[in-house]
């Protein structure tokens, strides 16, 4: 039986990747970023259709609940996604340091 939690799970990867194609069709993300998402947002459906799988899943890599693994992954993939957008900030400034030196030495 399907639980109201599964139908909002599974409503919220759709809009997410809803989200991601328009991004990727507007040229905003990579298609390597595009396909990233997609493949998050349908594990997330997959996984909250199929939850048993999850308790498998746990099993074989010595975690005792299910949810834990989307707990884990999901602490996971946010320290990964700020270290991304950290080198992007850091790529930005070191870019923006250079134009501001530029215009400097022009004055």
């Amino acid at each position: 039986m399907i639980k109201v939690v599964q139908i909002v799970a599974v409503l919220f990867a759709l809009f997410a990747f809803s989200r991601a194609f328009l991004r990727w069709k507007d040229k905003e993300v990579s298609l390597g970023e595009f396909l990233f998402w997609s493949v998050t947002w349908i594990i997330l459906i997959l996984l909250s259709l199929f939850p048993e799988y999850t308790f498998l899943l746990s099993a074989r890599i010595g975690i005792q609940r299910g949810v834990d693994i989307f707990v884990y992954g999901g602490i996971t993939l946010l320290f990964y996604l700020v270290f991304r957008m950290y080198v992007r900030f850091e790529k930005m400034e070191q870019a923006l340091t250079k134009v501001v030196r530029g215009l400097a030495k022009r004055k």
